[in-house]
């Protein structure tokens, strides 16, 4: 195997894992803002398409540059961090299997599960680990209201409602015509922290039910140097999109995710029980607060913190998959998981246009919960570190 995990804290026997980035847009800062705050992460070379800004972006970071082909064939890279656009993501992935190397990518995984299912083979054959976005799902917020609902605070969970909304991304963007291209679209830019969430909670979906819409109204860009240029949509980007997911413990589950929303008093995230409701915090964020209301007492009231990673961002998920790899332990924001949310997206725009219901093929074991005793050591310094060798993990 090309890759292998290297690092270790001589005070904590921590490992660490050295990163190369591949993409360097309007995500990549979220990623290297938390970097420092990461002991088992060290990023070490950045590349992209625009060689000119790669060098920019590794003379802020202190990193070297390179090429794409540089980096893929770099040997002091453990993992790629693919922070390309949607269409790049399974080429990408691809070629950093091949070159041997651990990869992380942001969502969605591929655009389609067709696309998605040769990453995860290679991945599987070559004894690598394969990790993707969203992580939001690890922080505070989410693994919180899970650690409510397993507790049994709200009885039994027999439903959830999500309700996404917004005029389009094209309002704060610089450069969002992706949006409106195949991989983007309100359901698989937003909806795999909503999928993601949901089958945290309550395991996979078994089919799905839906409908569709797009429409015509004339987009353009609203900020930035690109100020006024029209984007266009693409024939495959449904802009309103309304699904029913069935669980296979049960629970049903309806999302809406919308660009066509000016102003809403929808609530966001619900998950509604026997004995009561949680307000789940938005999981395009990683700390918001939980509230609670039961038969009991039905005023609401904010639940305190008591799991999920501490004062978390970007690139915790990677982080975790650092710490799997040295632990022999599946890692949370896996490849698996993905698939299954990308199928559980594709089976939604299929049942919506052709109106039917859609059974799903795959299936996800629900993640492990983040306790918050586990969330404190990734809080900790780089200090004391030094290098040794472990040999990179499958997933199991």
């Amino acid at each position: 195997m090309g890759s292998t995990l290297n690092g270790a804290s001589e005070t904590t026997g921590g490992s660490v894992l050295r990163v190369g980035v591949i993409g360097v847009g309007n995500i990549s800062k979220q990623y290297f803002a938390e970097f420092p705050k990461l002991p088992n992460l060290e990023l070490v070379v950045v590349a992209d398409l625009d060689l000119a800004r790669a060098a920019e972006v590794a003379a802020e970071q202190g990193v070297r540059s390179s090429s794409v082909d540089e980096l893929l064939a770099d040997p002091e890279v453990d993992v790629v961090l693919n922070l390309t656009i949607p269409a790049a993501h399974a080429d990408v992935a691809l070629r950093a299997l091949e070159a041997g190397k651990h990869v992380y990518g942001e969502k969605p995984l591929a655009l389609s599960t067709a696309e998605a299912r040769p990453v995860l083979e290679l991945a599987a054959a070559k004894g690598l680990r394969f990790g993707s976005a969203p992580d939001t799902v690890l922080g505070s917020g989410v693994q919180t209201a899970l650690a409510v609902l397993d507790s049994g605070a709200i009885g039994r969970p027999i439903a959830a409602a999500v309700a996404w909304s917004a005029p389009g991304h094209e309002l704060w963007h610089p450069a969002p015509a992706f949006y409106y291209q195949p991989g983007g679209g309100p359901l698989l830019d937003m909806g795999p922290y909503y999928l993601t969430s949901l089958v945290s909670f309550f395991g996979p979906v078994v089919r799905v039910s839906g409908a569709v819409a797009r429409s015509d109204r004339e987009r353009s860009v609203a900020t930035g140097a690109l100020a006024g240029t029209p984007i266009p949509v693409h024939e495959e980007v449904d802009t309103h999109v309304t699904a029913i997911l069935e669980h296979a413990n049960g629970v049903v589950s309806t999302v809406t995710v919308s660009f066509e929303v000016w102003a809403s008093r929808v609530p966001l995230f619900e998950v509604y029980g026997t004995g009561g409701t949680v307000a789940v915090p938005d999981p395009n964020r990683f700390s918001d607060p939980v509230e609670i209301a039961t038969a009991d007492d039905r005023t609401w009231r904010a639940v305190p913190d008591s799991a999920g990673f501490v004062d978390a961002g970007r690139g915790v998920g990677l982080s975790d998959l650092a710490e799997a790899i040295e632990q022999n332990r599946p890692h949370r924001a896996s490849g698996d998981l993905a698939f299954h949310v990308l199928e559980i997206m594709e089976a939604i725009i299929v049942a919506g246009r052709e109106h039917r219901v859609v059974e799903l093929t795959s299936t996800v074991d629900r993640p492990a919960p983040v306790a918050r005793e586990l969330s404190l050591r990734h809080s900790s310094s780089r200090s004391d570190q030094r290098r040794v060798t472990v040999r990179g993990q499958g997933e199991g």
